[in-house]
């Protein structure tokens, strides 16, 4: 059960960096487009937002992993690299 409930995170986690991977790359074509300095700045704050959000899951992810063992899980290794962490 505990195996599952581990693997049910991992999931979870590679889930939310996809969407974080989606929004990031969307803001990051944004930036700097309008006109208008007021929604510059707001876009600007959601890219740092998220760029933010995705440490925070990389340190989740890096929790996730055994403390004796220094190499990542495989898992985990490529659903980083897919979003370029």
């Amino acid at each position: 059960m505990k195996q599952n409930y581990a693997h049910g995170r991992r999931d979870g986690l590679r889930l939310a960096l996809s969407i974080l991977a989606a929004e990031e790359a969307k803001w990051a074509t944004l930036l700097g487009e309008s006109r208008s300095w007021r929604t510059n700045a707001t876009r600007e704050v959601r890219y740092k937002t998220l760029k933010v959000a995705q440490q925070r899951l990389r340190t989740a992810l890096n929790r996730l992993t055994p403390k004796s063992d220094h190499a990542i899980d495989p898992e985990v290794a490529s659903a980083l690299e897919e979003i370029g962490l």
